[in-house]
């Protein structure tokens, strides 16, 4: 039987492969459609994104992590989730099938009934899912979980590439999405080997209702939180302004989730694990905690610092827009992973009602900013949010020291040499290299400014990171 230890050893270096294979087909696929693709393209599929995304929140009902919360769930317990994600999933479903015509119509594009009602589509095949995945998850079954991602990432991209190819506009994308959460429910239940009965008991969810609930509240927060913006600029602005914000934030998103998806299939299930010793917790959440600080410094405020030329030499010229947006949002994806850690040790510890009302606050805190700027432009009203996620980190810490007693000075001891290291070699970078000529070695030149003097200076400093780094992959750091 695989111990703890082993288990999380395990997760953590499927989860680093996996999201490096991931990050690398995005990568692959993001040119491809992007190239064939327009910013209008971008910025119909933006503009429905928040409704996507709420469905497939609403349908998963935050039972994941609820079912993950019981220790030794039971079959009847993953059935009763199965009928209750699938019977939400449906609801939803008929709900934005009736309501397309009112989206179109706010945002005075007709092209987006028939859009909204074929993506809406996912709700329903999603739902499908939700237990199987849940049992992965619960299970620490992330070997299984990276292939079912990859494959279904890859099978999809290829099709949204023909359908780009074809002409296909807006569609191509549409059906990506489709195609990957079809992938995803098929093989979720190949590697779960667990299958729903018409026989069901919905006293679980009973049980499960007032941690899940609050779960969902959370997740629905979170997502107007990060895709607002879609729906302030489709009604303030044009099509290709939400395809510049659309484009923008995918890559930053991508930057950022390398590393919390990394940590998502273990930070979550180890922190339940050692629940009742909190001194332990503790030396495990800090070890993820500089980890998380290692590589997401030099990641986002890398990709910050090379975004006109990551754009220019991947999607060309015609994208310019998104790369000074992409600069400010990466800024928030260098202190996101962290938040997540936190988040994750919030919800592990049964705080769900917590986790929910500072997502909450972040959320309306955000907006409330972003409103009373966005008369002043786009780039003023995304360094409004931007300004709230990063201050909103201490919110977090501050959640998390009343359970661990993480304190800020070592919360600061613990990432201060990674952010301001970072800092310091991205801006001798940018004066360094900042007038090279040629954009391929102007962007080859900050890489290796920052990256090698990055390794370089943490080694000869004596840093145990570098080795705390590559132990945290074989998982012989997890424990304490």
């Amino acid at each position: 039987m695989s111990t703890l230890k082993e288990k999380a050893a395990k997760g953590l270096l499927w989860g680093s492969v996996s999201n490096g294979l991931q990050q690398l087909l995005n990568l692959v696929i993001g040119i491809f459609l992007a190239r064939h693709l327009s910013q209008s393209d971008y910025g119909m599929i933006g503009m429905i994104t928040i409704f996507v995304a709420l469905g497939a929140s609403l349908q998963e009902g935050g039972f994941i992590s609820a079912l993950n919360k019981r220790k030794n769930a039971s079959y009847n317990d993953y059935n009763a989730v199965f009928w209750t994600s699938l019977g939400v999933g449906v609801g939803f479903y008929l709900l934005l099938f009736a309501a397309a015509p009112l989206i179109a119509r706010f945002y005075h594009h007709p092209e987006l009934t028939a859009l909204t009602r074929y993506v809406a589509l996912s709700f329903v095949i999603s739902s499908l899912s939700t237990a199987p995945r849940a049992y992965l998850f619960c299970h620490l079954m992330v070997r299984e979980t990276s292939i079912m991602t990859i494959t279904a990432l890859a099978i999809s991209g290829i099709v949204a590439i023909t359908m780009a190819f074809m002409g296909m506009s807006y569609w191509s994308i549409a059906t990506q999405n489709i195609v990957y959460i079809i992938i995803i429910a098929a093989l979720s239940y190949h590697f779960a080997r667990w299958r729903p009965s018409i026989k069901v008991d919905f006293t679980p969810i009973k049980e499960m209702i007032g941690f899940s609930s609050r779960l969902l509240i959370t997740n629905v927060f979170t997502i107007l939180n990060t895709h607002l913006f879609s729906v302030v600029l489709g009604k303030l602005y044009t099509a290709p302004d939400v395809g510049n914000y659309t484009q923008a934030n995918k890559w930053n998103t991508m930057g950022s989730s390398l590393i919390s998806n990394m940590m998502y299939g273990v930070a979550q299930p180890v922190f339940i694990r050692v629940d009742d010793d909190r001194a332990r917790q503790k030396a495990i959440l800090r070890k993820m905690l500089r980890f998380t600080a290692f590589v997401a410094f030099p990641l986002m405020l890398g990709l910050a610092l090379v975004a006109k030329e990551f754009i220019v030499i991947l999607i060309t010229e015609r994208w310019i827009e998104s790369a000074r947006l992409m600069q400010l949002l990466c800024v928030a994806g260098a202190f996101a992973p962290i938040s997540y850690l936190f988040s994750n040790l919030v919800i592990s510890r049964g705080h769900s009602s917590r986790h929910m009302w500072a997502t909450i606050g972040q959320c309306l805190a955000g907006l409330s900013l972003a409103l009373l700027f966005a008369n002043y432009g786009i780039h003023v009203m995304v360094a409004a949010y931007v300004t709230v996620s990063v201050l909103w980190t201490g919110v977090w810490l501050w959640l998390v020291n009343r359970e661990t007693h993480l304190g800020l000075g070592e919360f600061v001891r613990d990432i201060s040499p990674y952010l301001l290291l970072s800092v310091a070699l991205c801006a001798v970078a940018h004066l360094a290299a900042g007038n090279i000529g040629n954009i391929y070695l102007r962007f080859a030149a900050k890489v290796v400014m920052v990256a090698v003097p990055y390794v370089v200076i943490l080694w000869l400093l004596g840093s145990k990171i570098l080795h705390e780094g590559i132990e945290m992959l074989k998982g012989k750091v997890i424990h304490q």
